[in-house]
């Protein structure tokens, strides 16, 4: 497998795409609009909300992508998540569709769009119509570019999220971008996410979409910061080609590389955005390991990390080990708990907590001072196979009450 490298590029790291993000006054002094375009048609392929209840977004760009050659890009807003509005909804998406098309030049059909925020309200179509020249004027391929737009997606999130890495394909350096946005209504099977995608591979539609549908269910999916799966849930991946490397084709170690930079990608903007979980003040990690079968592992990590009273001794830098094993016990997952082992890491050290299903002679200190860090993992050694598997979220704090009881108001 090719070496893959981690750069600072954002979503604009490949050839021929372009970003910006601006204020169209959807929301109070700040940029509420995004795009993400590319100069060249693309292949394009996505995932979205498992929720019944799917947005007027999810429904419209499932529709193009299930097509997914001949895309050029997506507008985004902030402030309304334009989901539970019936007809006017969707009306909504192809008004925005057809003015960035009219707007870039691009062919029908060329753009997605995409929306997050408060449920049940109208999009302000003046706002956003309005907002679609800005975007057009304000887009550029700069490093600033990229950021302006992953700041404008934000909802609760705290911070931009953005993630690029590049790799060879004989010769030719071949890059992926992405930017996310995503603090709250975070659970597996996604949550109010959007996440955005770029690269300068060729690659056909159908093994781009394999590509992000294996990845995601190790990644997107295998995060939880409070149990509510959204209405908005949308991931989009667009390959331009532009880097001049040949084909991708399915069964090469070249797919390989390119599914394994996809992950990557992939897999830390799931930790930006459990990280960023709001209100918390720290990304808590859960590895399983020696487990039975991959499912296993995965339904034990979701469940652990799930789990309200775990994260809330994790916000109190409590080491209740118990209330994993718990976790673990109601996740369906058919284990021995008297073989279990678990430990506790973060940057101050590591400590085993329970060998074989009992407490160790561990110190309390010791392990508070472990679970103070802003980065805390707890491993479980299942003892009954081979499989592993790692899920993200975060601790469960006062704030989080606080952002949430007042978020419309």
């Amino acid at each position: 497998m090719g070496k893959i490298t981690m750069t600072d590029c954002g979503v604009t790291a490949a050839k021929g795409f372009f970003a910006a993000g601006v204020e169209a006054g959807i929301k109070k002094d700040r940029a509420d609009m995004a795009v993400l375009f590319s100069d060249s048609p693309c292949e394009a392929a996505g995932v979205y909300t498992k929720n019944i209840v799917k947005a007027a977004p999810v429904v419209f760009d499932r529709e193009r992508t299930n097509i997914g050659s001949g895309l050029r890009g997506v507008v985004v807003n902030a402030g309304v998540a334009n989901a539970c509005t019936g007809k006017d909804g969707m009306d909504a998406c192809l008004r925005t569709a057809e003015a960035a098309e009219r707007e870039f030049g691009t062919p029908a059909g060329s753009f997605c769009v995409a929306s997050t925020g408060v449920i049940g309200r109208q999009l302000p179509m003046d706002k956003i119509l309005g907002g679609i020249p800005k975007l057009h004027k304000a887009a550029g391929c700069s490093r600033e570019d990229a950021h302006s737009a992953a700041r404008a997606i934000m909802t609760t999130d705290t911070k931009p999220k953005e993630v690029s890495v590049s790799f060879d394909v004989d010769g030719v350096t071949v890059a992926i971008g992405g930017m996310c946005k995503g603090s709250g209504m975070i659970h597996p099977n996604m949550g109010t996410m959007l996440c955005f995608i770029a690269t300068d591979a060729c690659i056909s539609h159908e093994l781009l979409q394999a590509a992000l549908s294996e990845n995601v269910v190790d990644t997107f999916n295998m995060v939880s910061v409070d149990g509510d799966t959204s209405t908005n849930d949308t991931v989009l991946v667009f390959a331009n080609g532009l880097s001049g490397c040949s084909e991708i084709k399915a069964g090469t170690e070249v797919y390989e590389t390119f599914k394994e930079a996809l992950r990557v990608v992939m897999e830390e903007l799931a930790k930006k955005i459990a990280g960023d979980g709001e209100g918390c003040t720290c990304l808590f990690e859960v590895k399983m390991m020696n487990c039975a079968t991959k499912e296993a592992a995965r339904t034990l990590a979701k469940s652990v990390v799930s789990s309200l009273l775990t994260k809330a001794a994790i916000y109190g830098s409590d080491a209740n080990w118990g209330r994993i094993l718990c976790a673990m016990g109601y996740s369906g997952v058919d284990f021995d708990p008297e073989k279990v082992d678990l430990w506790f890491e973060s940057a101050a050290g590591k400590v085993k907590i329970a060998e074989d299903g009992r407490a160790t002679d561990y110190s309390e200190e010791f392990a508070t001072k472990i679970l103070s860090e802003s980065i805390v993992t707890a491993t479980a050694d299942v003892k009954q196979g081979t499989e592993s598997a790692a899920a993200w979220g975060c601790d469960l704090t006062h704030e989080y009450v606080n952002i949430n009881a007042d978020y419309r108001s």
